[in-house]
């Protein structure tokens, strides 16, 4: 188990474009296990290369019943028009929580840790998910993007209506 320390926003440059992964070996294993033992000893549903040090197009989203999505060198083909607002937070920004606005439907190009392409159709709280993940290694936060920054009061609130 390896878990890394997760960078904040102020103190590191996670504002820089991730590198593609060019070399699918057991490096890139590593670094999948090193994301998702993070990841899951942070208690969170996504992460991102960058946010462990890593200059890198890796990320990782946990869809639940339906696995570990594994998104290396991942590409937005299309997406829907109808979009959503909905509440973001982010391990590197702790502390601070807003809504953003993102499409609804995703279509995502990536590849798995063999280097074969996938394609997958992703909607709402997953397509979520891989849109901020991607921004994430494009250099974009998401309070770069956030509407409406959220108080504690109004997250303690917003939390309770779920």
């Amino acid at each position: 188990m390896a878990i890394k320390k997760i960078l904040n926003y102020r103190t590191s440059n996670l504002r820089q474009k991730t590198l593609p992964v060019t070399t699918f070996n057991e490096k890139l294993t590593t670094l999948i296990e090193n994301l998702e033992d993070t990841m899951y000893e942070m208690d969170s549903q996504a992460i991102a290369a960058p946010q462990i040090g890593v200059n890198q197009q890796v990320a990782l989203i946990d869809m639940g019943q339906d696995g570990l999505l594994q998104l290396i060198n991942p590409e937005i083909i299309s997406s829907s028009s109808e979009t959503a607002i909905e509440l973001e937070g982010c391990m590197s920004v702790p502390g601070r929580y807003g809504e953003v606005e993102r499409s609804r439907m995703i279509v995502v190009k990536s590849y798995d840790l063999h280097g074969n392409e996938v394609e997958l159709t992703a909607y709402d709280d997953i397509a979520r998910m891989i849109l901020h993940e991607i921004d994430t290694l494009n250099g974009i936060l998401f309070i770069d993007k956030m509407k409406k920054e959220v108080t504690e009061a109004e997250l303690e609130a917003y939390l309770e209506d779920e």
